[in-house]
């Protein structure tokens, strides 16, 4: 039963550093300038990417009869940068709304890596998590080379 309860806490950890991914884009959508419908495109898909990430990880959740959690990482263990990340948004140029929301990426990697390192998951849910993180790395390298272009 340890398991199951560990396995719970670390992916309801996931749910909240997507649900402060999806905020977090929130925020830098209705900070955007005009002119930016690359970014616009981007960061609605980096939603709905986050969306499908805490669906999946919710219902293995609930499979081991937990809740979901409903909210962001603000009591949670796992690394909260993004909730930094909406702080400092305040109609930037696009350069640094990039570099905010790649910090956010990078929360959003250390916190999968820190849910690889428990030893009380599954080889599924171990499994579920590499492919999730991967995904993640990949709209981190997106995130970077936009940046890195300005």
């Amino acid at each position: 039963m340890k398991t199951a309860t560990v396995s719970a806490e670390v992916l309801n950890d996931l749910v909240e550093i997507n649900n402060d991914r999806i905020v977090g884009y929130e925020k830098a959508l209705e900070e955007l300038q005009e002119g930016n419908e690359d970014l616009r495109t981007l960061f609605l898909e980096m939603i709905d990417q986050s969306r499908q990430y805490r669906m999946a990880l919710g219902q293995e959740v609930e499979v081991m009869g937990e809740e979901m959690e409903k909210g962001t990482t603000t009591s949670g263990k796992i690394y909260r940068a993004w909730m930094d990340v909406k702080a400092v948004f305040t109609g930037h140029d696009r350069k640094t709304v990039l570099e905010n929301c790649e910090f956010g990426e990078d929360a959003a990697q250390k916190a999968y890596k820190m849910a690889l390192d428990e030893t009380d998951i599954s080889a599924a849910l171990r499994d579920m998590i590499t492919e999730q993180k991967s995904g993640l790395k990949v709209a981190h390298d997106k995130i970077k080379a936009l940046r890195d272009s300005e």
